[in-house]
């Protein structure tokens, strides 16, 4: 019996084809059979242009139905799907190209000419241009072709993805994630969060990543839902949209211009089932404004590329704001020292995995994949966290993240969350600094929206909630703060653009 992925999506949605799959905001849309067969339709493409189960096949393309087609179609031919990020210059490309050998490169017909010479230096066999309608010559080509009907048979270990961590510390790795990884996932994601006959999901998240390709697509074509298909995230469309979803899936930044939308409120939100939030940290004060503005409370979950979704606030029962919730039920999560061994609750420490989900290692890197795991069979996440008696999950941070200031050890996360709670304060980012007397100095970098708060006053409310060291040296302010695609602060940058703030006479 296979256990391909694209076998679990088709039985659950072969009763369905009739139905709507793919809906996009100017009218367009794609029935699950319309879907089905553009997948068989990309998989001859593919067979055409030569791949071999286990190939890799990078891609690099808009949001578009092909661009579903040809994942499905990657998993049906038992090739490799490898997405990148579309604001990926050439030169980040090249790096890909070269990491991961594909057979076949997918890449946008505007992108073909700045890519010609890195794609002959790493070797590229074959490329196809996929565009965002059929006019492109990949989707042309595709459905020129009768549809391949039969799905390669893959092992639940076999590799059915690899997707590449941000880089945002250094080198990107790529994670292989397996058939089994994503099934037992999308099935448990299915089941805690209560899909049901008729739900709509409201898709304004991209589709190189793991929350908008895995969790939210995943969860959709095993409920064969209608998923409401848009390229990005716009508030006047998603607030227009909204009386027609169920659910919808986003990053904090979604909920937090909503809000910021006078015309949106409870009346828009009647007819939904879930918001859910991941990808980066929810501000408390955004699930309590949400709460009030709508009438429904967040619920957020926690995940990382290398084993999709890890907790979730439960759908039934207390969504706590601040937290990523419960263990999946079939995740084992535990909060270590830096040997491994289990902390007690209410003690912050490295947050550790082991699960179906979790990944196989990372792509040529094997001495990193051991690295990374212990003997146990645990994987060591890099994030930083607390549990309570009863199992659930807090989030202080990443590990890298931790700030060691005068021999303290101080977490970003718990002095952020008392900035976030300060009126007037939008935005807030804590990063540590490097400082001759104190090795690192905590560092608040914000966002305003009241003119009239200065560093007096919020220095003020925090010596009201924080120790003394865990207090920053020196508040920032700045109009935003940099963010990648999926809404995470790039604290790497700010670290950069501020590495000399306690340098000679700046020094406080």
């Amino acid at each position: 019996m296979s256990d391909n992925l694209l076998s679990l999506f088709k039985a659950r949605y072969k009763t369905q084809l009739d139905a709507p799959c793919l809906a996009y905001p100017d009218g367009r849309s794609w029935t699950y059979g319309d879907i089905d067969r553009l997948t068989g339709q990309f998989a001859a493409l593919l067979l055409q242009e030569g791949v071999t189960p286990g190939d890799r096949v990078v891609v690099q393309v808009e949001k578009s139905a092909a661009a579903v087609a040809l994942y499905l179609a990657c998993l049906q031919t038992g090739t490799l799907y490898v997405p990148l990020n579309t604001a990926y210059t050439a030169n980040e490309v090249a790096f890909f190209l070269n990491d991961a050998k594909p057979r076949v490169f997918v890449c946008r017909p505007e992108s073909a000419a700045a890519y010609t010479v890195i794609i002959q230096s790493a070797g590229v066999q074959q490329t196809l241009l996929l565009g965002q309608d059929e006019s492109s010559p990949a989707w042309k080509a595709a459905m020129q072709l009768s549809p391949l009907e039969s799905v390669v048979t893959r092992q639940g270990q076999d590799s059915a993805c690899i997707i590449y961590t941000s880089g945002t510390t250094g080198r990107s790795k790529g994670a292989m994630l397996s058939h089994a990884n994503l099934s037992s996932n999308a099935v448990s994601l299915h089941r805690i969060w209560g899909f049901r006959p008729g739900d709509v999901l409201l898709h304004a998240l991209p589709i190189y990543h793991v929350h908008g390709l895995f969790v939210a697509l995943h969860c959709a074509l095993l409920n064969a839902s209608k998923i409401i298909f848009m390229p990005g995230f716009n508030v006047d469309q998603i607030i227009t949209a909204l009386p027609q979803a169920t659910v919808l899936m986003g990053v904090p930044t979604f909920y937090t211009r909503l809000l910021n939308s006078a015309d949106f409120g409870r009346q828009h939100c009647a007819h939904m089932r879930l918001f859910i939030s991941g990808s980066a940290p929810l501000a408390e004060k955004t699930h309590l404004e949400f709460e009030q503005r709508t009438g429904y409370k967040i619920l957020e979950r926690y995940g990382m590329t290398e084993a999709g979704m890890i907790t979730s606030n439960p759908l039934d029962g207390e969504r706590l704001a601040g937290t990523v919730g419960y263990p999946l039920p079939d995740v084992e999560v535990r909060v270590a020292d830096s040997e491994g061994k289990p902390v007690a609750a209410g003690v912050t420490g490295n947050i550790e995995i082991r699960g179906p989900n979790v990944f196989s290692g990372y792509w040529g890197l094997p001495e990193k994949t051991a690295q990374d795991f212990r003997a146990d069979g645990f994987f060591i996440t890099g994030d930083v966290g607390v549990l309570t008696t009863d199992g659930r999950l807090t989030i202080s941070g990443r590990s890298k993240d931790l700030i060691i200031s005068g021999g303290y050890n101080v977490y970003p996360r718990e002095v952020e969350l008392c900035l976030d709670n300060i009126t007037g304060i939008s935005e807030s980012a804590v990063i540590g600094l490097p400082h001759p007397d104190f090795g690192e100095a905590v560092t608040a970098i914000l966002v305003k929206n009241d003119p009239a708060l200065d560093e007096s006053r919020i220095m003020q409310k925090l010596a009201e909630q924080l120790a003394r060291y865990k207090q920053p040296k020196r508040i920032i302010f700045i109009d935003a703060l940099p963010r990648n695609s999926m809404g995470k602060v790039q604290k790497n940058l700010l670290r950069e653009r501020y590495r000399d703030t306690y340098t000679g006479s700046m020094i406080k």
